[in-house]
């Protein structure tokens, strides 16, 4: 799947780094050590949702502070629809 992401799709959309999964100063996770996962979708692009300070306030207090995992997900432009 992930071959066909980079060979077939990513090449058609004006900004592929959107759809990758890796931010430059990526942080990886412990999936199996924590308590609870869980998705925190936002309703916009990604340049609009990681700009927007609620969520960045959510994110950093869930995975500072807490023995719980959050990530983030955020609706596609309209060129990956």
């Amino acid at each position: 799947m992930k071959d066909r992401l980079f060979r077939d799709i990513l090449p058609r959309v004006e900004k592929p780094a959107r759809y990758t999964g890796s931010e430059v100063n990526m942080r990886k996770k412990d999936w199996d050590s924590k308590a609870a996962k869980m998705v925190m979708a936002f309703p916009d692009v990604y340049e609009i949702g990681m700009s927007h300070i609620g969520c960045k306030i959510l994110y950093g207090l869930v995975n500072e502070t807490t023995d719980h995992l959050m990530e983030r997900s955020f609706a596609p432009w309209p060129d990956m629809e």
